[in-house]
């Protein structure tokens, strides 16, 4: 259980790589690695980029997968942006509101909240 265990935060943690449909289906998920691997690392990791380079298909990611080779669209980063950037924000979230559905479905499900990995 250690290196899912976070001291800081007192729980247990897991980095769940999640690909979803637009419309909130979940296609695939990952394996279980521990709470504080970074997005992007754990994207690395699984092989999630190379997969869909070699697929050919376009995914939107969070400001978590900034600098991810490959097909994956980010948001800007950064304050006082230009309108042109925050409009390209405010779309970006708006397509990718329905995909995050899967994540909040994970999250209701009874046994991830009791499973203990080791």
């Amino acid at each position: 259980d250690r290196p899912y265990f976070s001291g800081k935060h007192r729980v247990h943690g897991m980095n769940v790589q999640v690909i979803a449909s637009p419309d909130g289906t979940i296609l695939w998920t990952s394996g279980a690695l521990p709470g504080k691997t970074h997005d992007l690392s754990a994207a690395r990791i699984w092989g999630i980029l190379r997969a869909l380079e070699e697929a050919g298909i376009i995914a939107l990611a969070d400001k978590a997968y900034q600098g991810a080779e490959g097909p994956v669209l980010t948001p800007y980063k950064g304050k006082d942006k230009p309108e042109s950037q925050k409009q390209a924000n405010r779309s970006h979230a708006r397509l990718r509101g329905p995909g995050e559905r899967a994540n909040a479905q994970l999250k209701s499900w009874k046994i991830l909240r009791k499973l203990r990995c080791s």
